[in-house]
């Protein structure tokens, strides 16, 4: 999964655990929003830990209280999108 970029995964704590947010997936799997919001990241240059730092951190203009990554999971996969083009320029 990590390696079809199905998912991204960072590497945490002094051991350097590679770690995958639970966030990423629901009962059936990987989201499948992901990997194209993940593209649109990529293509602006971010890396791998720039975009799971976007992806969870707090944006109060979203139209959902939280982050990316919430707006994601309550259905604005078009408006994360349009943000993350945004943030690429």
């Amino acid at each position: 999964m990590i390696e079809d970029r199905l998912v991204l995964a960072v590497r945490v704590g002094p051991r350097k655990v590679v770690s995958v947010p639970a966030k990423f997936f629901n009962e059936a799997g990987p989201l499948p929003e992901l990997p194209g919001t993940f593209t649109v990241l990529g293509d602006s240059r971010m890396s791998d830990a720039q975009i799971l730092r976007w992806l969870f951190t707090p944006d109060e203009t979203l139209p959902v209280q939280g982050s990316p990554m919430d707006a994601l999971l309550a259905g604005f996969k078009t408006e994360v999108r349009r943000r993350a083009m945004e943030a690429a320029y």
